[in-house]
């Protein structure tokens, strides 16, 4: 192994994980005829503290660390890991790895040869050299700039949570590649009291980037929006129930994009025959003004990735051009089953899962339409603007959300703020009956975290103000 390899990566200084020690590791995965095999090494350093009304309730400092090895022969999957570095420990999860995927002889491990990668997310100071006494006073600029906005605040409750997390990816045929993938989540849930009713809601921004970047302009921002979102909630109601026209809301929006439609996008599902999509590959499945992509090639992003779980580079996919299907979510095995290079979607939880397709940063690009338009276009319908929970069918794409915040529209225009509604549909049947997109398209830079066989990674997504020609809204007299 280089001497620049070794500057790559902290693992060889630490725990004295070399060329031979992965390459011993590798072939015991494939003792007994596996056709690949990889080692996934990783070493977190985490800070969570949460401040309720000027106190300290909870502050806690980790580390985690361990490695995932995994040996692949057709559609077997032997995987096992260690919290141990050392080598004994390390072996055993080789050879567990190694007796659920066996068969007729495979080739040996190829020779490494280390990968070069951008730098999507370099930061001018790392976590790990800022101490305690720098973030706390960022939690307390967010609890005072919520104060100074609004009088009438019960309770404030503040999170932040940093990481600093290495991996370092090795192959059997010849990838070597190591990542540093720091990120940084700020959190403001209110709690307001206003003639004896309390409404509360929040708002947070999650991003690959280092202490600098929470300025007070931004930390204003934030609590700005997690007040507005709440103070609404006052003169809210809920809407008349039935199908109506939606208009999705630019930016948060997107969960509804990333749960109903991105997640059958995922090859996985596809290979199994489980999605709708399975079949529509290079068929039109929306209108012609439709594009859709996941990426993991923004700079500092949520969803961002030099490099997946599995060493291949991150891209820019795009899976809906133009309103045709063009391609799914791939990792190794299925980019194998269809005959396709991976996208670098490859992506586990931690070294204690294995990895499979996963989004990263999945978006709808520009519309042709205005904002203005589309709210003119409808008579009597909805906007949906913040959502806090969904569930979703895999498989066919039905989905149910419930809205936080939202607007009604009546004669073309925004008349009152609505709460508390359910909308209810089919994500593909959705995508189908979008009618207008506007030119408004933008990430949202919350929190987001996207679960998938019990595995949660962080991710980001978006989308400009779009409207639906029909949902089922679950307002009054439903």
């Amino acid at each position: 192994m280089s001497d620049m390899t070794l500057q790559a990566h902290p693992f060889g200084a630490w725990f004295g994980i070399d060329e031979a020690t992965v390459a011993r590791l590798l072939a015991e995965a494939m003792r007994y005829g596996a056709e690949f095999s990889d080692t996934y090494f990783q070493h977190t350093r985490s800070m969570a503290v949460t401040l309720e009304d000027g106190l300290i309730s909870r502050a806690s400092t980790g580390v985690d660390q361990g490695v995932g090895i995994r040996a692949v022969l057709g559609d077997q999957v032997g995987y096992a890991f260690s919290e141990s570095l050392d080598l004994e420990p390390m072996l055993t999860a080789a050879r567990t790895a190694a007796t659920i995927a066996s068969g007729v002889s495979g080739a040996p491990p190829q020779a490494i040869h280390p990968l070069n990668l951008p730098d999507r997310y370099r930061l001018d100071r790392d976590w790990e050299a800022v101490s305690v006494s720098e973030r706390l006073p960022l939690l307390q600029k967010t609890e005072d700039a919520v104060r100074r906005m609004e009088p009438s605040v019960e309770k404030i409750s503040i999170s932040w949570n940093d990481s600093d997390q290495r991996v370092l990816v090795a192959t059997s045929d010849g990838v070597f590649c190591a990542d540093r993938r720091p990120m940084a989540t700020l959190s403001c849930r209110v709690t307001l009291l206003k003639d004896g009713r309390r409404q509360s809601h929040g708002a947070s921004v999650a991003r690959r980037e280092d202490i600098g970047w929470f300025t007070d302009e931004r930390i204003r921002d934030l609590c700005r929006r997690a007040v507005e979102n709440t103070r609404i909630l006052f003169d809210a109601r809920r809407p008349p129930a039935g199908e109506m026209p939606v208009v999705l809301a630019a930016g948060a929006s997107g969960i509804l994009l990333h749960e109903a439609i991105g997640h059958g996008l995922e090859a996985d599902y596809n290979r199994k025959g489980t999605s709708i999509y399975a079949t529509l590959l290079n068929q039109k499945v929306a209108p012609d003004f439709v594009t859709i992509v996941d990426d993991g090639t923004q700079p500092n992003d949520r969803g961002a990735l030099n490099v997946d779980d599995e060493g291949a580079p991150a891209e820019r996919t795009v899976l809906i051009e133009g309103g045709v299907l063009r391609s799914y979510l791939h990792d190794r095995i299925s980019a194998r089953h269809y005959g396709v290079t991976p996208t670098g979607s490859g992506r586990r939880e931690s070294f204690r899962h294995v990895p499979m397709p996963r989004m990263r940063s999945t978006y709808m690009l520009d519309g042709p339409h205005t904002r203005d338009e589309i709210v003119a276009a409808v008579d009597r319908g909805i906007i949906a603007e913040t959502f806090t929970n969904g569930q979703v069918q895999i498989g066919a794409g039905d989905f149910t959300f419930y809205i936080k915040n939202g607007w009604l529209i009546e004669n073309g225009k925004i008349t009152a703020p609505i709460k508390d509604v359910n909308i209810i549909g089919n994500g593909p049947r959705a995508l189908q009956n979008v009618t207008m997109a506007a030119g408004d398209a933008r990430l949202d830079e919350s929190g987001w975290t996207c679960g998938k066989n019990g595995q949660g990674v962080p991710v980001s997504l978006g989308i400009p103000t779009v409207l639906v020609r029909s949902l089922t809204v679950g307002g009054v007299n439903a």
